[in-house]
This record gives structure tokens, C-alpha cells and sequence, in this order.
């Protein structure tokens, strides 16, 4: 079986060229989708039965929620790949992803916040839900922190990518926290085993938010990938060519 394709990933300039051919391919339809997924859910959408119009920030949180867990899967799984194969451009996926992901998991927090005031009475609860997502977010700033503190590159690949592959224990922790103990957090009303707990016209601009933050994601991480590349690789001739053009 021929795996060339497999190694072209590992070089800076095919990845460079790809990723920029298809930003737009991701970036557009996640446009779409969100506007889209917004005007349903905060218009067109009828108010909950219990929350009233309070459920519609699960339109935001909920797919920012998803988010901070996939990339941090997806961010753990370049640095382990970085780490085995020594792919420069695996770290520099990783390297992409973490700021990203961040801040979706800032999105999650705050959103949370903002629903559990009228809901719950406070702002923030020590639930375990909430509080395993505050150590997410600790384990991407200590990603990049480490990553900042150590001047090697390679040192600098090789320490933040352990950090990061220990720190997906906390990714099921969070994803099950509310099956395993006895959580104030709401049950999940989609990612859940049968059919999902919401009605159609709501269901159907969560699943295009779910999709438009996704496409968008991957749209940023691109953007994101080709800067890590090129900072990388500063001094190599391939780079001059792509400055002169």
C-alpha cells in the first residue's frame, strides 16, 4: 500500500499550500451556517416550556462547548503524532490549535456563567461539569505557556506536547462528569444515546451551529497553521520564494 500521501503531511510547503487552498472551502459554508443557525434559534425558534427565552444561549454555548473538547482531542492527538513520527508540522498543527481552542473553552465558561445566574442563582458553582471545564481551560494556557517559556523549538514541542497528551484524561471527565456524579448541570439534550430531548425547530439551528462553529474551527485553525509554518521555517528558501511571489 502506498503511503506517500501520509508523508507529504510532513512537509512545511505542501502543507503550507494546502491549507490555504482550503480555508475558504471551510470558511464560507461556516459563515452560512452560522448566520443561519443564529436567526433560528434566537428568532424563529419557540421559547423553552421551562427556561422560556433564557435556553437560547445554548445556541453559542453548547457548540463552543463541543469545540473545547474536540480540539483539545484533536491538539493532543498532533502532539502525540509529533511526538512518535517527529512531524515538525504535527507541533505546529497543535501549536494552532491551542489558542483557539482556548477561547472557545473562555466562550463556554462565560455562556455557562450567563445561564446559570437566572437558573441556578449564581453565576458559578463548584458543579463537576463547570469545574473539569476550568481545568481544560488551565491545560491549554499551561500548552501554551510552556511552549512560550522554552526558547528551543524541539524542547519546546517535545514538553508541551506530554503536557498535552496527560491532560486528555480530563477530556471523558468532562464529557461524562454529569452520568457520574451528581451534577446540578442539565443532562445533554443532543449528544446523547436515542433521540435527542428538543424539538425539531430547535433541534435544527443547534445542528447548524454545531456545523458553522465546526467549518469555522477548522477555517481558523488553517489561517492559524500556514502563520505556525512559515514561522518555523523563516529561513528556509521555500519560504523566500512564497515572500518574493
Amino acid at each position: 500500500m502506498d503511503f506517500t500521501w501520509f508523508h507529504r503531511f510532513g512537509s512545511p510547503p505542501h502543507v503550507y499550500r494546502l491549507a490555504g487552498m482550503l480555508t475558504p472551502w471551510f470558511a464560507w459554508p461556516a459563515l452560512v451556517l452560522i448566520v443561519a443557525g443564529l436567526y433560528g434559534g434566537l428568532v424563529l425558534a419557540p421559547p423553552d416550556y421551562q427556561q422560556g427565552d433564557g435556553f437560547r444561549i445554548i445556541y453559542v454555548h453548547a457548540p463552543s462547548a463541543w469545540l473545547s473538547l474536540m480540539i483539545y482531542s484533536m491538539m493532543a492527538t498532533a502532539a502525540a503524532v509529533g511526538l512518535i513520527w517527529r512531524m515538525k508540522v504535527a507541533h505546529a498543527a497543535a501549536a494552532a490549535c491551542a489558542p483557539i481552542g482556548a477561547w472557545f473553552t473562555v466562550a463556554t465558561l462565560a455562556t455557562g456563567m450567563l445561564w446559570g445566574k437566572p437558573m441556578w442563582g449564581t453565576y458559578w458553582a463548584w458543579d463537576p461539569r463547570l469545574t473539569a471545564e476550568l481545568v481544560l481551560l488551565f491545560l491549554y494556557l499551561g500548552y501554551m505557556g510552556l511552549r512560550a517559556a522554552i526558547e528551543d523549538p524541539q524542547r519546546a514541542d517535545r514538553a508541551s506536547a506530554v503536557l498535552a497528551i496527560v491532560g486528555v484524561i480530563n477530556v471523558p471527565i468532562i464529557r461524562y462528569s454529569v452520568e457520574w456524579w451528581n451534577s446540578i448541570h442539565q443532562a445533554p439534550s443532543v449528544m446523547k444515546m436515542g433521540k435527542p430531548s428538543i424539538t425539531g425547530d430547535m433541534l435544527a439551528p443547534l445542528l447548524m451551529m454545531f456545523l458553522g462553529f465546526t467549518l469555522y474551527f477548522v477555517a481558523v485553525m488553517l489561517v492559524r497553521l500556514r502563520a505556525e509554518v512559515l514561522r518555523r521555517e523563516r529561513t528556509a528558501r521555500w519560504v523566500e520564494e512564497v515572500v518574493a511571489t
